[in-house]
């Protein structure tokens, strides 16, 4: 195989392209490297790809029409994962049109690439839980209605998914759609809740809680996703229209104060806390119903946050040499 991921410079992008490298394919990454969060860190991560000689590295912004097809050959190509995008909920509400350019039209780019691909035998795609608005039910099933986000981002995903499915259908693309649930871990995204406190508690700085008494996630660990894309590249749905999407959750949610206290036992010392009210575009709830993606290629995440926040914790005390 050889395999074209986009977003391979982010967070779950860089721990996909390690795996597969290390399985021996052939690996060709592209990433804009914008300046969301510090690029500092992306290009940490490439510097860690860089060793494998099988890995291949373009930088271009998928929204410029053309700019992948002149660094990347789609002839080359048998199977994409898209992971690139404008990521966080909040800061869709404060730059609304970095999320059009990137998730709609970087998208719409990727996949016209992916119908020029000749040899293409597959194409992943990343979406959120944000698709499933803010409930307090549970958990939640591809099989809901998504129909009221609470957020552009989420939107955004709803919309992308919505474009597989007719391109899926117009031209027979095998398309698999990932409803990520809030995944963490070490390497991970600044913007992070996780990653803020940590970084706020080990300077002894306030951290600050949002709707505390309301808020639950299931945190999802990074090695528990990169093991599930592994399986998911080479599994193309087979259906008349080849369009699937799955939950890659943990289906475990875990209350916003329990994440807390499990970064303050991981830092070992407890944080200074500012209580606030819930921010715009911010759900109360995921928690993700993952019978489907077990059913089709054995999903079973093991990772607990009790397990896994210890692991972050230590990873970033030694890239900060604290």
């Amino acid at each position: 195989m050889t395999i074209l991921v986009t977003g391979a410079a982010g967070f779950i992008g860089h721990n996909l392209c390690l795996a597969l490298l290390s399985q021996g394919e052939q690996v060709v990454g592209v990433d804009n490297l914008n300046d969301y969060y510090d690029p500092m860190i992306k290009h940490a991560r490439l510097e860690r790809l860089a060793g494998f000689e099988r890995f291949r590295f373009a930088q271009l912004d998928l929204a410029d029409d053309g700019a992948l097809e002149k660094a990347v050959s789609p002839d080359a190509i048998t199977h994409i994962v898209n992971l690139a995008a404008q990521a966080g909920v909040r800061y869709s509400i404060e730059n609304p049109r970095a999320y059009m350019r990137s998730n709609l039209t970087g998208y719409l780019n990727v996949l016209e690439f992916a119908r020029a691909a000749k040899d293409l035998k597959h194409m992943a795609y990343a979406s959120s839980s944000s698709v499933y608005g803010d409930r307090a039910d549970g958990p939640f099933s591809e099989i809901d209605p998504v129909i009221k986000p609470v957020s552009l981002y989420s939107a955004t995903k709803i919309s992308g998914e919505m474009i597989s499915q007719s391109y899926a259908h117009l031209y027979g693309i095998p398309l698999t759609g990932l409803r990520f649930f809030t995944v963490y871990g070490a390497w991970g995204r600044p913007d992070m809740a996780y990653w803020i406190f940590t970084e706020k508690i080990l300077r002894g700085e306030t951290i600050d809680i949002f709707a505390a008494g309301e808020m639950s996630r299931d945190f999802t660990y990074i090695d528990d996703i990169t093991n599930a894309l592994t399986c998911i590249v080479d599994t193309p749905p087979t259906a008349d229209v080849p369009h699937e999407v799955y939950n890659l959750g943990n289906s475990t949610p875990t209350p916003l104060m329990d994440l807390v206290h499990a970064v303050e036992k991981a830092c070992g010392q407890e944080a200074k806390k500012n209580f606030m009210s819930k921010q715009m575009g911010d759900v109360s709830k995921t928690f993700a119903d993952i019978s489907k993606a077990k059913a089709a290629f054995g999903y079973s995440p093991k990772t607990t946050i009790d397990q896994g926040i210890p692991v972050f914790v230590d990873w970033y005390k030694k890239f900060y040499n604290i």
